[in-house]
């Protein structure tokens, strides 16, 4: 191996440990700041604590309603991602199998809906659901939360589903499967990869929404857990203790869900970009 190649694969080597250790940094620096006691968060903050602590976590979840907001975030975002997945697959397949006018239309439309940002698509759901009732609600948190996740879904699942040959059902109707049969028993656990990226990717935008919760949500009660930690962030009360200990918390199902399905992970994320 030559020097220059030698020189160019130890800098790809640093670039990537340097662009590790900027992206793990702030979690580290959220973690140890959550079980450092108070004096040395604020007086001493030293890059490995000497003493740790668990009175943020304990105040925070018997003196806060934390709990009750942390139930609201799961409620929203596991509804989200079950919605997400059934609808999207629906429209995705049916564009993909289906003799649909303008099918490249659509696709480009839920697309081009997804750019809109969050806050000029809020403020006119908002006015919908005070009419028919359903402001300051869950339900209302759930269907804001499907005008970002199904469209993200929809396209992901459609470069799956468009490269996918249309011979694997034919066979296993051939075999006697209905088309449903051959959706189900074929179509589905081929596109795994893609389904779990999708339900990671609508899990995570619905798990750490703030805007549309800002919105929408105006009762303690059907608080989420975004809306409780920056309700913590007051100008006279900063408990940085509560909020580095309630970041933690809200971390621990996204990192749980990629932990297990990471591998899944990486093959849609590699498989959409490749079919796509």
């Amino acid at each position: 191996m030559t020097p220059s190649r030698i020189a160019g694969r130890a800098g790809v080597y640093v670039a990537a440990v340097v662009l590790a250790v900027y992206s793990a940094f702030p979690i580290y620096w959220m973690i140890v700041s959550s079980l450092r006691p108070t004096q040395d968060m604020l007086m001493n903050p030293t890059l490995v604590p000497d003493r740790l602590t668990l009175d943020y976590y304990i105040s925070l979840l018997a003196q806060t309603d934390y709990p009750r907001q942390f139930l609201n975030s799961l409620i929203v975002a596991v509804s989200t991602v079950v919605l997400t997945m059934v609808l999207s697959i629906m429209i995705a397949y049916g564009v993909t199998r289906q003799r649909i006018r303008g099918k490249q239309m659509i696709i480009g439309g839920m697309l081009y809906a997804y750019m809109f940002p969050p806050l000029l698509l809020a403020i006119p759901l908002y006015a919908m659901f005070a009419k028919v009732g359903l402001n300051d609600t869950l339900l209302s948190l759930v269907i804001s939360h499907l005008t970002i996740t199904m469209p993200l879904g929809v396209w992901f699942l459609w470069g799956f589903f468009k490269t996918m040959p249309f011979e694997l059902e034919e066979a296993a109707m051939v075999d006697g499967c209905t088309r449903l049969g051959a959706f189900l028993r074929v179509v589905l656990p081929l596109s795994v990869p893609g389904l779990v990226t999708v339900a990671i990717f609508a899990f995570l935008l619905s798990w750490t929404d703030y805007t549309f919760a800002l919105v929408m949500i105006g009762s303690d009660a059907n608080k989420t857990v975004p809306l409780g930690l920056a309700s913590m962030v007051g100008a006279f009360d900063l408990r940085w203790g509560d909020v580095m200990a309630g970041s933690t918390l809200i971390a621990l199902p996204p990192f749980a869900a990629f932990v297990m399905l990471s591998r899944y992970f990486v093959q849609g994320l590699t498989a959409g970009a490749v079919k796509g």
